[in-house]
């Protein structure tokens, strides 16, 4: 981070526990969900709660920067790329914690056959978050390297679309009450908005690394 944090290290720090809490909530939510679908209420319950704590640890290190930022009066000419980069993550990992709370209310029966399928969407859509947080920590360290990390972003969220289709086409062809197979669906969608959510923050990122090497 010296490329762009050159007269604070306490910034650097933040911003590094920042990232940190992004990747290692998004990774208990892949947990959560295997949890789930082995109905492992323990430990679904546990990561659920974890969760919750790297959220709103990313929540008050992102306004601890934010208010850093604006009193010291740091890197006036990115100030605004930089908070709008990290309150976009933090939407990446609220979309992470609000999906596992979604299946604590709802509990889905999920037919054991389809759990698979569910776990590997979970898995592309965790992928697409760590290229991604692989790709802002180039972004503050070493710019050039931002590229080869978000076209990674670009290639799992694919992945979890391809995967998400290829779910509900089962879920329909399934011999279930048209209410749960929406149900199912639901959730489908739910678990594969975190690789979109991952998908938007790095388009921003892909403009907001233009303009800091032009």
């Amino acid at each position: 981070m010296t490329i762009l944090f050159r007269r604070t290290r306490a910034l650097e720090a933040q911003i590094d526990q920042f990232l940190d809490a992004v990747s290692e909530g998004c990774l208990v939510f892949e947990k959560g969900v295997d949890d789930y679908l082995r109905h492992d209420e323990p430990s679904f319950e546990e990561r659920r709660k974890a969760i919750g704590v790297f959220e709103g640890k990313a929540d008050a290190l992102r306004r601890e920067v934010e208010t850093r930022l604006y009193a010291e009066s740091l890197i006036p000419d990115h100030r605004g790329d930089v908070l709008g980069l990290l309150e976009n993550l933090d939407n990446v990992i609220d979309q992470a914690k609000q999906t596992l709370g979604q299946f604590e209310v709802e509990r889905p029966e999920i037919p054991e056959e389809l759990a698979p399928d569910y776990l590997a969407l979970a898995r592309a859509c965790v992928q697409a978050t760590q290229h991604l947080v692989d790709s802002c920590r180039a972004f503050f360290r070493e710019i050039t390297a931002v590229r080869s990390h978000i076209h990674k972003v670009y290639f799992f969220e694919k992945e979890a679309d391809r995967l998400a289709d290829g779910l509900k086409r089962k879920i329909f062809a399934m011999d279930l009450e048209l209410a749960r197979k929406i149900h199912l669906r639901y959730f489908c969608f739910h678990v594969e908005t975190l690789s979109d959510r991952a998908e938007g923050v790095a388009d921003r990122l892909a403009i907001y690394t233009i303009k800091r090497t032009i």
